[in-house]
């Protein structure tokens, strides 16, 4: 049996400090925004969410039922976050499955140098 099919092994452990288990379970991601969304208690599906949000070729990072559903007529608030730069088409299908988008936040646009050389990458692909 190789040592990475041996589920007796365990090489990690939990890390002590608050910060470091956050930074585990939310690493960075450059591509990708949150969005905060509510629903009542008896609509939320996990896997209606995430069809909603690969719909629009996105790809679910992050999936968490917050404890803000007090404020909210205790409605479940979630929080996910997407593998897209600009929430805003994910936000109109998680719309179209009858959830209600509270708040959304994109990752800052690229710098001009970053998007150039980009665009000669794509250039050099194309033929151009």
């Amino acid at each position: 049996m190789l040592r990475k099919d041996d589920i007796t092994v365990q090489n990690v452990t939990i890390p002590a400090s608050p910060a470091s288990r956050l930074e585990r379970l939310f690493p960075p991601v450059e591509e990708s925004s949150t969005i905060l969304l509510a629903c009542p208690r008896g609509d939320y599906s996990a896997s209606r969410i995430a069809r909603a949000v690969e719909d629009c070729d996105a790809h679910l990072l992050n999936l968490n039922i917050t404890s803000d559903g007090e404020n909210f007529d205790n409605r479940i608030i979630a929080e996910l976050r997407v593998s897209h730069r600009n929430p805003e088409s994910v936000g109109r299908s998680l719309e179209r499955y009858g959830y209600e988008v509270v708040d959304a936040e994109g990752a800052p646009l690229a710098d001009d140098s970053l998007m150039r050389s980009r665009y000669d990458e794509l250039m050099h692909y194309l033929g151009i």
